[in-house]
C-alpha cells in the first residue's frame, strides 16, 4: 500500500527529460502495491532571485504533478502539462532532487487535491510524499487551522509539510536561520503513528530528508565514477561524501531500484537520512533529546537481477510467477538439505529454546496464515510441540494469552504486513521467542525478530501471492524436520520428507503441464456466480488458499470449506449447478473424502476432483466427474502440488473474465495499513 521513490543525481549532468522517465519508472515498478493516484515534484527552470523581498525563497517554485488512478494517467497529464506550459524538458541539472508517490485511499477519495506530494501550500516551500497513516492528524490540523493554515485536501498527510512550514517560520522568526534536519527533526517530534517520509524544499535546494517509524525505506547508492562499492565501505556517509557523481535514491520496495544499483541500505525506525552536497548523513532521532545523534551505517549488497521484475514471453506476472514454482522452490531449499538433514543457519542458535517451548504460535493473515495452516499438522507431529493458529488481527483484538515459553512464528511474504507487525510487538511485550519467515530480505520483519528464515522465493510482484505460498509451506517443512531432527522415533518419517522435497520442484514441473487443462475448465467456470472447495487434513489449508485466489483475482465468490462440516450447513447449497471442488489426494484423509464425493454426487452435485495420478475411478465411479489428476508426493507436501492446478485456474478465470490480473480490484500487495 503506497509507494514512495525519490531520485537525486549528483554531480552528473541529467535531462528534466530523463528525470521525469526515471521517477514514473519507479512509480511504474511500485504499482504492484497497490494504489488508485499517484504524483511527482521536480524542479523548475531556475531564475534569477526575486526582487520582492517578501518571496518565501529564491528561485522558482517546483513543478508538482498529481493525478488519479493508473500511472499512465499521470504520464499524460504530466506531458500534456509541459507542453501547455512550455517547460523545457531538453533543460539538464547537474544536481536534481525529484520526488513520486503511489497512493493508496485511507482518508479521502482518489482525486489529484488527496493524491502526493502534498504540500505547505502556496510556494509549495515544503512538499512531502508519505507512506502509512498519521494518528494524531485531527489534533494537529486543529492547531494549524487555528494558526492560519488553510487545507485542501482530507488526507493525514498535508499536516506534515505544513507543519513542517510552520516550524520554518517560527525557527526563521526567533533564530533568523534553521537547517532541514532542525525542521525535519521537529516534525517527527509531534507525529503519532506509523510513516515513511521523503521532505523536499526549494529553501534547501538539491537536497532530500527520509524519515521513517514503522513503514518500509530503502536507501540505494549508485557510484558513477566506477569505483568499487565492497566490504571495506562500513559508513555510507564515507562512502558518499567524495563529492564524485553518483545516482541515490529513495523507494518503498527493493525492486523499484534493482535496475539501478545493487547497493543498498534498509533505513531503520527513528533514522533520518539527509542528502545534501551528494553525501548521505544518517541520524538517530530520540524524542527525549533536542538534536539527533549521528550513526554510522553500512551499505548491503543486493542479489537481485532485473529480470525478476519483468514478465519476460509472460503476459502477466501472475502466470509467470505460478510457472516459476520450480525453480523458487529449488531456490528455498538450496544449500538447506544436506547429508540427509535440514540446515537453517537463521535459527541454529534458537534451535534449543524452541524445542524447549509450550507452544508454537503460527501468526499471520491471508495467504500466509493459510501456509501456516498447510504446515501445522506436520509440524506437531514431527516435533511433539502443540500449534496453534492466530489471524493477526485477531490476536491483537483478542490480546489473546502469548506466554514466556512459547515460540511465536510470524510469517508474512512482505515482512511489512501491518497487522503482523503490531502482533510481533504484543509478542515481543509479552517475552515469547519471535521467529520470522518472509521472502523480503531487510524486511522489519527480518530486522525485528529473534531469528528467521528467508524463503529465497524471488520479487513477487502479483498482488495474488502464488510462489511465495508455496515457498513458506516449503520452509515451514524444514523448520519442523530442524526442531525434530533429535527425535530417534520420527527418523524414518523425516528421511522420507527429505526425500520428498528433493523431488518437489520437479513435480511442480509436471503439475504445470495442467495448464491448458485448467484453462479449458475455468471456460466451463466463466458464468458460474459462485465457487466451493472442499478439503480436510493436510489439504483444508489447500481449499481455503484455492478459495481465495479465485476470490481475489477473478472477483468471484468462493469458499474453501472443511469437509468434515459439510454436513452442518454447506450441503443445503448443493445442486446441479454449484461447482464444487473436491480436493481427494491420497493421504490419511482420502476414504473420508470418498465418501464426501459419494454424499454430493447423491445430491446431484456438479463435482471436479482433484485426485492422485491413478485414482480416477476410485473417486469417479463412472467417471461421472471431472478429474484433475495430480503427481503423488509425501502427504504433507501434497499442498505444495495441490495449490498450483487451482493458481492456474484462477489465473485462467480471471483472464477469461477480463480483470486485472496483476492488481486486482481494492487489494494491495503488501498491507500496510490496519
Amino acid at each position: 500500500m503506497c509507494g514512495i521513490f525519490a531520485y537525486l543525481n549528483y554531480n552528473v549532468s541529467r535531462e528534466r527529460r530523463y528525470i521525469l522517465e526515471v521517477l514514473l519508472n519507479g512509480l511504474r515498478r511500485l504499482e504492484y502495491r497497490g494504489y488508485d493516484s499517484s504524483g511527482i515534484a521536480v524542479d523548475a527552470d531556475l531564475l534569477p532571485p526575486p526582487s520582492s523581498a517578501s518571496a518565501p525563497y529564491a528561485g522558482a517554485a517546483p513543478l508538482v504533478y498529481r493525478q488519479e488512478g493508473k500511472i499512465e494517467n499521470l504520464v499524460r497529464s504530466v506531458y500534456s502539462e509541459v507542453d501547455e506550459n512550455e517547460v523545457n524538458l531538453d533543460a539538464a541539472f547537474n544536481v536534481h532532487a525529484g520526488i513520486a508517490h503511489t497512493r493508496w485511499a485511507t482518508h479521502g477519495v482518489p482525486a489529484p487535491r488527496n493524491s502526493h506530494p502534498q504540500s505547505s501550500g502556496a510556494g509549495d516551500e515544503f512538499l512531502v510524499v508519505h507512506n502509512g497513516i498519521i494518528t494524531n492528524y485531527e489534533v494537529l490540523k486543529e492547531t494549524l487551522i487555528r494558526h492560519g493554515f488553510t487545507f485542501e485536501s482530507d488526507t493525514d498527510t498535508e499536516v506534515i509539510p505544513k507543519l513542517a512550514k510552520f516550524v520554518f517560520d517560527k525557527a526563521h522568526d526567533e533564530e533568523g536561520d534553521v537547517t532541514f534536519i532542525e525542521v525535519v527533526n521537529e516534525v517527527m517530534r509531534q507525529l503519532e503513528g506509523a510513516y515513511a517520509l521523503i521532505f523536499k524544499s526549494p529553501h534547501y535546494p538539491n537536497e532530500l530528508i527520509a524519515c521513517k517509524r514503522g513503514s518500509t525505506l530503502i536507501l540505494g547508492v549508485n557510484e558513477l565514477s566506477g569505483q568499487k562499492i565492497g566490504k571495506s565501505f562500513h559508513d555510507v556517509k564515507a562512502l558518499t561524501a567524495n563529492g564524485k557523481p553518483k545516482e541515490l535514491f529513495f523507494s518503498s520496495d527493493l525492486c523499484a531500484i534493482v535496475e539501478h544499483t545493487k547497493n543498498y541500505l534498509a533505513i531503520e525506525d527513528n533514522e533520518i537520512v539527509h542528502i545534501k552536497d551528494g553525501s548521505v548523513s544518517i541520524l538517530k532521532f530520540d524524542h527525549d533529546k533536542e538534536k539527533p545523534a549521528s550513526v554510522k551505517r553500512a551499505l548491503s549488497v543486493l542479489e537481485m537481477e532485473v529480470e525478476q521484475i519483468k514478465k519476460g514471453s509472460y503476459d502477466h506476472f501472475m502466470q509467470k510467477e505460478i510457472h516459476e514454482q520450480p525453480h523458487s522452490l529449488t531456490t528455498t531449499m538450496r544449500g538447506r538439505l544436506r547429508d540427509g538433514g535440514v540446515l537453517l543457519g537463521g535459527l541454529k542458535e534458537h534451535l534449543k529454546t524452541i524445542r524447549r517451548s509450550r507452544r508454537v504460535v503460527f501468526i499471520g493473515c491471508g495467504t500466509s496464515y493459510n501456509a501456516a495452516l498447510a504446515a501445522r499438522t506436520f509440524v506437531e507431529e514431527l516435533t511433539g510441540i502443540p500449534v496453534t493458529m492466530e489471524v493477526a488481527s485477531d490476536l491483537l483484538d483478542r490480546q489473546g494469552p502469548i506466554y514466556r515459553e512459547d515460540t511465536a512464528v510470524f510469517v508474512s511474504q512482505s515482512g511489512e504486513t501491518a497487522d503482523t507487525l503490531l502482533a510481533l510487538d504484543y509478542a515481543l511485550e509479552n517475552g515469547a521467542l519471535c521467529v520470522g519467515i518472509t521472502n523480503t530480505v531487510g524486511s522489519t520483519l527480518s530486522r525485528r525478530t529473534h531469528c528467521g528464515i528467508h524463503i529465497n522465493a524471488g520479487c513477487e510482484i502479483g498482488v495474488a501471492s502464488t510462489k511465495a505460498y508455496t515457498s513458506q509451506i516449503v520452509v515451514m517443512a524444514m523448520l519442523a524436520l530442524a526442531i525434530g531432527s533429535d527425535q530417534i522415533s520420527t527418523q524414518p518419517r523425516r528421511e522420507a520428507i527429505i526425500s520428498g522435497l528433493s523431488s518437489l520442484p520437479g513435480n511442480a514441473s509436471e503439475v504445470l503441464k495442467l495448464d491448458s487443462e485448467m484453462k479449458e475448465l475455468a471456460s466451463s467456470l466463466i458464468d458460474s456466480e459462485s465457487l466451493l472447495v472442499f478439503g480436510r487434513g493436510y489439504n483444508y489449508a489447500t481449499a481455503l488458499e484455492g478459495a481465495l485466489k479465485v476470490k481475489e483475482v477473478a472477483l468471484m465468490h468462493s469458499e474453501g470449506m472443511f469437509a468434515g462440516e459439510m454436513k452442518h450447513g454447506p450441503l443445503a447449497l448443493v445442486d446441479e449447478n454449484l461447482p464444487i471442488i473436491v480436493i481427494a489426494t491420497r493421504d490419511a484423509c482420502f476414504s473420508k473424502q470418498q465418501s464426501v464425493i459419494q454424499q454430493l454426487l447423491s445430491r446431484k452435485g456438479r463435482l471436479i476432483i482433484m485426485c492422485s495420478k491413478g485414482d480416477a475411478s476410485a473417486v469417479s465411479p463412472g467417471g461421472s466427474c471431472r478429474v484433475i489428476e495430480v503427481p503423488q508426493v509425501a502427504d504433507c507436501l501434497q499442498p505444495v502440488i495441490n495449490i498450483i492446478p487451482l493458481q492456474l485456474l484462477a489465473y485462467h478465470l480471471t483472464v477469461l473474465r477480463g480483470f486485472d490480473v496483476d492488481q486486482p480490484r481494492n487489494l494491495a500487495k503488501s498491507v500496510t495499513t490496519q
